[in-house]
């Protein structure tokens, strides 16, 4: 048997295998990806507990530094707009579950129908993350130094803060922005018949599976960072 008839074979004999999960080799190597993802995350996390831990005395309160809403000056909203946030990314994990849906049943109308609306709503989440940091930077908080203490107004924050902050939420923003990408290229790949013509819309199902990630990713942030 030649080489290449070879790689045939077993390319194919991995296909037609039916484990525990009936997944594809790209589904299976999307959840490789996902694991170690998990690792880089759950690291920053450890790491940021430490941190906060260590300083625990003069750790600012994120009901103080996180309660501002765009748009409205002269109150305070603790932890509003960052529920906002939340809830945004939450939704789009909704209808990127319907995306996958409408997929398993060959619907690309349906499909498209959805799709539009996860990308809007990680447009969103990336819109109001710029503003948030730029409230922030506006106030004086880099990875460098806090402005904002537990001790009150006057202290400086443990640099520690601004650092993990910046650090988690921007490397946070980065897996939006590239699900956001992922998206766009499958509505208009599906716009283009593409999965029909492949038979299967197996795509939507490895891109949904990267997005519910990062969408589980931010629950724990937020848990972890604005919380606790």
């Amino acid at each position: 048997m030649s080489s290449g008839s070879t790689n045939e074979y077993e390319v194919h004999e991995w296909e037609s295998l039916k484990g525990p999960f009936n997944a594809s080799y790209g589904k299976v190597m999307m959840w490789y990806f996902l694991i170690s993802d998990t690792f880089v995350f759950g690291a920053f996390l450890v790491a940021y507990a430490a941190a906060r831990t260590s300083n625990a005395e003069s750790w600012p309160m994120a009901s103080e530094v996180f309660s501002t809403v765009p748009g409205l000056s002269g109150n305070h909203y603790p932890l509003v707009f960052v529920s906002f946030m939340t809830f945004v990314l939450i939704i789009s994990s909704v209808t990127m579950v319907r995306a996958v849906q409408e997929g398993f049943m060959g619907n690309r109308n349906g499909v498209i129908k959805y799709l539009i609306p996860t990308i809007a709503m990680g447009l969103l989440f990336l819109g109001c993350q710029y503003l948030e940091w730029s409230h922030l930077i506006h106030e004086g908080m880099t990875m460098w130094y806090t402005p904002f203490s537990a001790l009150g107004h006057g202290h400086e924050g443990p640099q520690q803060f601004g650092m993990f902050f910046f650090t988690i939420t921007g490397f946070h923003g980065m897996h939006v922005v590239t699900g956001v990408l992922l998206n766009i290229w499958l509505l208009v790949e599906t716009a283009k018949g593409r999965f029909d013509k492949l038979g299967n819309y197996g795509m939507v199902e490895k891109v949904g599976l990267f997005w519910h990630f990062v969408d589980l990713v931010w629950v724990y942030v937020f848990l972890g960072y604005y919380l606790l």
